[in-house]
């Protein structure tokens, strides 16, 4: 994997808070970025209380980080996760495994605290309903109940944030070959070169129906093109350098995080970008959960048993992830 995209597979976010920290940001700028960082108390409340059947760490030292971009809200099971990535840091700082959770993956879903103060209904559902149905700790209980695999940190990213990112840069320039329309996130642009602004770039992240192939790897792989030319965009235009647009930009990113209370700073933050960017090229792997056509709904996902099973016992161990069949 190159550098690139290491950046994009970890995320936007923590690219804006390295930047925040390599640029010398004043005492009071520092402060405010920080304080915009929300802690998911809420989440951490609903793991304490469901404790008993959380999995256990298999590993002293590798840590485990669970990155959840949500459409709206945060986090408090009004929106549905849209990307749900496992960042694995190995116990020994040689590795990093980046492991992509699909949304349209067919699960088991535990009973889970509710916003309203009940509890959800156990049951299979698609994994990304966990999110809407309460918020990270029930998304992070239905990874660990799927995979076996204890989280140990999370943080979840509202895409509202990327929008202002956009916004804040002058927007981004795609290419397009054809026309693409997808009329449930309000994409329509015919086929040449457009500059996107927050919005339309927030749509064009989040198209998937006759887009392509209409997958959600399909649509991943569009995040991942559109966050490297929001990555080369903010590189060349100067912002790094400037800190009256630097600051913008930061402060669009920090507002869209919230944390679980070992990552709510800059520092920590920091911390956390510092040492997967310390992991040499060679040794940063991403694998999607293996999954299977679901066998009775043409439009969802059913899990892959035998070759997930394989991924989640090299996670638990803090092994070398197998080669995908």
């Amino acid at each position: 994997m190159t550098r690139n995209q290491k950046w994009l597979w970890w995320s936007l976010l923590a690219f804006g808070i390295l930047l925040a920290i390599t640029a010398g940001t004043a005492l009071w700028a520092y402060q405010r970025l920080n304080g915009n960082i929300r802690t998911d108390h809420t989440a951490a409340e609903a793991l304490a209380r469901d404790s008993a059947g959380r999995p256990a760490e298999e590993r002293a030292g590798a840590r485990n980080i669970l990155v959840i971009g949500h459409d709206e809200g945060s986090g408090t099971g009004n929106a549905r996760s849209d990307t749900v990535l496992l960042l694995h840091l190995a116990a020994d700082g040689s590795r990093v495994d980046a492991v992509h959770v699909p949304r349209d993956i067919v699960v088991d879903i535990p009973a889970c605290a509710e916003p309203g103060g009940g509890r959800s209904r156990p049951g299979p559902g698609q994994f990304n309903w966990a999110f809407q149905y309460g918020g990270a700790a029930c998304t992070i209980r239905t990874f660990e109940q799927l995979s076996g695999v204890r989280v140990d940190h999370h943080l979840t990213v509202g895409f509202e944030g990327f929008a202002e990112v956009v916004d804040a840069v002058g927007g981004v320039e795609v290419e397009l070959a054809e026309a693409e329309r997808d009329p449930n996130v309000g994409h329509d642009l015919p086929a040449g070169r457009h500059v996107l602004d927050g919005e339309q770039a927030l749509a064009y992240a989040r198209a998937r129906v006759h887009v392509g192939d209409g997958s959600d790897l399909n649509r991943l792989l569009r995040q991942q093109h559109l966050l490297g030319l929001l990555h080369e965009r903010i590189t060349e235009d100067g912002a790094v350098g400037n800190p009256a647009r630097l600051y913008p930009l930061l402060t669009a990113a920090t507002s869209a995080i919230t944390a679980d209370a070992g990552l709510d700073s800059l520092n920590e933050l920091h911390g956390l970008v510092r040492d997967v960017r310390a992991v040499p090229d060679d040794a940063v792997t991403f694998r999607t959960v293996p999954t299977l056509p679901h066998p009775a709904q043409a439009d969802r996902l059913a899990l892959d048993t035998r070759a997930a099973d394989r991924l989640f016992a090299a996670l638990r161990r803090d092994e070398r992830l197998p080669s995908p069949v």
